[in-house]
Order: structure tokens, then sequence, then C-alpha cells
């Protein structure tokens, strides 16, 4: 009775943490849950190796996805931004509050576009600055009736280096080129100007001056989108991440369906 009061005693105790508002008792409340998984195999097997089973299934978790729905899905190589309505507001978290700050910082909007990845749809609105230098973009992520939201700010050098800060609240699912420099900020931070100040900080950070910045052309924003994703696709071909299915499709290799696997677990860890 004593190993399953101990087993019970740290479900509740995980139950009671994941109940908190705050993000530091929640993560513990994670953490009790992995233990209490661990305690169960341990006394069950009697070894000290039954700590690592109790741990497995955690680890394997994503597996379930990645072998069934992401091992079959079948992704286009040339996509094509298309001008779009924007959806409800009421499907759209937090876009009017986005849309305020993002005026009050003196951004133009662009336009309004998305495109379809395997069933997901994305949609953008698309901002610019002259005198900040940057392009900005509220994003919204639809798929099975599950939707959120994020923002990016987004500046090019002289050099033809991406310098991209975002809330979005998942980690990549390609991998970056080394021309592509990602600033990823907590996606509590949904304020716009929050988001512009952390940009402006991380360009400061990498001691890349507002001269060497390339003013933005608003005709050009959608297709330096297309192309940017072009070439995110070619440095994962490259890479073994993925592999051409045809001419106009693509698919995760082995290689990515592990560098998806460990993307899952960073996200497990970092949205507990």
């Amino acid at each position: 009775m004593r190993e399953t009061l101990v087993v019970v005693g740290l479900i509740v105790l995980g139950f009671g943490l994941r109940s908190s508002r705050q993000a530091l008792p929640r993560k513990l409340g994670a953490l009790v849950f992995v233990v209490a998984s661990a305690t169960l195999f341990y006394y069950w097997i009697g070894r000290w190796w039954g700590l690592l089973v109790g741990l497995l299934p955690w680890l394997m978790l994503p597996w379930v996805e990645l072998l069934t729905r992401i091992r079959r899905m079948r992704l286009p190589v040339d996509n094509r931004l298309k001008h779009r309505a924007p959806p409800n507001p009421d499907f759209f978290p937090n876009a009017p509050e986005a849309e305020a700050g993002i005026a009050e910082e003196g951004f133009e909007h662009v336009d309004d576009c998305g495109w379809e990845w395997a069933g997901m749809q994305q949609f953008f609105k698309l901002y610019w600055h002259p005198e900040e230098r940057a392009v900005a973009a509220i994003c919204l992520c639809e798929q099975s009736e599950v939707a959120f939201a994020f923002l990016t700010v987004t500046s090019r050098d002289d050099e033809g280096r991406l310098w991209r800060t975002t809330n979005f609240p998942f980690s990549p699912t390609l991998k970056c080129p080394p021309d592509v420099r990602w600033n990823h900020v907590p996606c509590e931070r949904n304020s716009f100007p929050e988001v512009l100040a952390d940009h402006q900080a991380f360009l400061r950070r990498c001691r890349v001056r507002h001269d060497s910045l390339m003013v933005p052309d608003p005709d050009e924003v959608e297709a330096g989108i297309e192309k940017e994703m072009k070439d995110q696709i070619a440095h994962n071909l490259e890479a073994g991440i993925i592999r051409l299915q045809d001419d106009e499709h693509f698919a995760y290799s082995f290689r990515g369906l592990l560098f998806l696997w460990w993307q899952f677990v960073k996200d497990m860890v970092r949205l507990c």
C-alpha cells in the first residue's frame, strides 16, 4: 500500500499544481506527472532501470502523430499566396488588439493573403514601415477547428540576411537557412508594441546597424514570403529533412521525423 499511496499522492500533487494559473507551478505539475510515471514503473519492475521505462511513454508520445498523420503528408513545393478576405474576428484571436497596436506604431497595411499546407489554413495581414525598415504580420493558423494567432516583425540587411522576431508558440517544423536569424519571444507577449521592442532589442544585441537594413518594398512583400519558403524547402532538401515525392510535392524523410520528434519534445517541455 505504501508504494500505491506514493504514486497516488504524486498524481494528486500534479493535478493540484496543474490547476494553478501561474506558469511555474504548472510546469512543476507536469514534472510531477513524469516523476509519478517513473515511480510507478520503478515499484512495478523493482529495478532502477524501471525509472527509465517510466519515462519512455512521454518521449514516445509524439510518434503517434508522426507515424500516422505527418508521415503521410504531401506538401507543395511551390506554394503561392492568394488574396483572401480577413476571417471573422471571433475566429481570429487578438486580431483587433494587434491591428490597433500596429497602427499605433505607424505601420501601414499592405495586403491580406493566405495559403494552405496539408489541410492547415494560414492567413496573413501584412504591414510595412519605411522608417522602421521592417515588415510586420498578424498570422492566423487554422486546422481541424483549432486556431491560434501570432505576430512577426522582419527586417532584411544589406547582406541579404533576415532578422525575425516572433511570438509563434511552437518550434519550427523545418530547419531555417543560415541566413535567417530567429528571435523567439514568449507567446504570452501578444502585444505588438512589446514584440516590436523585442525586435529592436534583438537587432541591437546582434549589432545590426539600422542604416544597414533595407527599406522594404510593399509591392514585393508577398513575393518575398514565397521566395523565403522556397529557399527553406531547398535548404531542407539538401539537409535530408524532406524528400521529393514528385515534381510538385515533398514529404518528411525518416531524418525529418526525428527532427520533428525533437521539436515536439522541446515544445512539451516549454509549453507544459
